[in-house]
């Protein structure tokens, strides 16, 4: 199965449009928090070269360091578990812990887009 083809299968498992991020967009991700559980992801509008998603373990943080920019291309080997993902459209979610996946829509993500926060 190639990477395309499993994003492909879990938007259509979850419902979700497809939107996969180009492999040379960015990604804003908490490489120091990536040994934390559990794995958190979340899709706000892709613009300007970054895809929208942003990645960290744990609990996340509003300090100006946490985030740290990567091309999608590297996520293979940084954070492989998030790469399937990858296609959901912006608003979705991902909480991956040992055993457990949740994926959800956050409309959340949207309004604060729509309402320019």
């Amino acid at each position: 199965m190639t990477k395309e083809n499993g994003q492909l299968g879990v938007c259509q498992r979850f419902g979700a449009g497809h939107m996969p991020p180009e492999e040379n967009e960015k990604v804003g991700i908490a490489l120091g928090s990536l040994g934390k559980l559990p794995l958190n992801a979340l899709r706000i509008n892709p613009e300007n070269g970054a895809s929208g998603w942003y990645i960290y373990g744990g609990e996340s943080s509003d300090g100006p360091d946490f985030y740290q920019p990567l091309h999608i291309a590297h996520l293979v080997d940084r954070c492989p578990k998030i790469v399937p993902y990858l296609a959901l459209p912006p608003g979705w979610r991902v909480l991956l812990a040992p055993e457990y996946e949740d994926v959800w829509f956050d409309s959340v993500l949207i309004d604060k887009l729509s309402d320019g926060d």
